[in-house]
């Protein structure tokens, strides 16, 4: 019996033909020693089924939703189904280097409180650039705005080595995310509200909750295109990342801290409404009072995975403290806009826990 760990990479695809014939052969000619490769189909319309089925039939294996459950429910119900040590759920637009895998596995065994884990994200388009997806790891600050190290907002930095250093984030992207599949079953998985973008930074900051690590990888890189199913443009995307970052603050703060960050959250997102009108972009200002409609809407509801509420924090856990490692002491809004510092080098690190 072997004594590796066996890793399952699992793609989450919904009509993304044209990325699984692009991309797949790298994934397939990965290094690793003792690992699977899964298609999760999330109910496209496009052929990919059939592709696979005819071109990959014993390389990949294929588990297929019968509709479109969004992020959230779709890796939940394939992940139902997977045995592995490690779960990697991997964009279907990524392209990776063939020994991407090793170093991060390594990393992650060397400390059973490590939980989850990203490489490092360059953009597929612009080799040397990072990708804003993920970059070269994930921060929060402390009115729960995500940010990245080597892309702050729409500020993306060149790769010149500046963080070739692993060491423990915040949370690591949903493009490419490792993460030990007892973990996983541990925190819950996936919380459904969200559907999609920022749900692996809620699921992230239940694991740090836990007293769990969530780890950077310098010595693995992988290659993303981005955007790859909701553009930067689109007017849903925006809904979601504001509804979702408001879910993300109600999920994880104590109730009285969480209920005073919301508050203001809400008078500085109507600052970027009434920006987004300033623009002529009437859709994404709309999306935006669409956003705080839901979530005051759904406020008691507490739907999560599978219509549950799922707060709970699992047994062996209890006497850990949460794990506040990365998370900004400062407004990285006030930083970036009002104080210029574009990059994640121009913040002291003693501003960080």
């Amino acid at each position: 019996m072997s004594n590796v760990p066996k890793v399952a990479v699992v793609i989450l695809n919904w009509n993304g033909l044209n990325y699984l014939q692009k991309f797949l052969p790298s994934v397939l000619a990965s290094t690793w020693s003792n690992f699977e490769v899964i298609v999760g189909d999330n109910g496209s319309t496009d052929n990919s089924v059939e592709y696979l089925q005819s071109v990959y039939p014993d390389k990949v294996k294929l588990i297929i939703n019968d509709q479109n459950y969004g992020f959230t429910g779709g890796y939940n119900r394939v992940l139902e189904q997977v045995e592995a040590d490690y779960f990697v759920l991997l964009n279907s637009d990524i392209e990776v280097t063939p020994n991407w895998i090793e170093p991060i596995i390594e990393l992650l065994q060397s400390d059973d409180l490590m939980a989850a884990a990203a490489p490092k994200i360059r953009a597929y388009n612009q080799k040397e650039a990072f990708e804003h997806a993920g970059a070269a790891g994930g921060f929060i600050d402390r009115l729960g705005y995500p940010f990245c190290r080597g892309r702050m907002f729409y500020e993306i930095e060149e790769d010149k080595g500046q963080y070739n250093q692993s060491g423990e984030i915040f949370w690591a992207t949903g493009a490419a995310l490792f993460i030990k599949s007892k973990y996983w079953k541990q925190s819950g998985g996936f919380d459904e509200r969200f559907f999609a973008h920022m749900e692996e930074i809620d699921l992230c900051w239940r694991l740090k909750n836990m007293g769990l690590k969530v780890m950077y990888c310098a010595q693995s890189t992988v290659y993303h295109v981005g955007g790859g199913t909701l553009n930067a443009e689109n007017p849903f995307k925006t809904y979601l990342n504001f509804r979702n970052n408001l879910l993300l603050l109600q999920n994880n703060l104590p109730a009285g801290k969480a209920a005073r960050i919301i508050t203001l959250r809400f008078w500085m997102d109507l600052l970027a409404l009434f920006r987004f009108l300033n623009e002529g972009k009437r859709k994404d200002a709309w999306a935006v009072s669409k956003a705080h409609q839901s979530f005051v809407r759904n406020l008691f509801s507490g739907k999560t995975k599978h219509g549950s509420k799922n707060k709970n924090i699992p047994s062996g856990s209890s006497s850990r403290k949460a794990n506040l490692t990365g998370i900004y002491k400062g407004s990285i809004v006030v930083d970036f806009f009002a104080k210029k510092k574009t990059h994640f080098t121009d913040l002291k690190q003693e501003d960080f826990f």
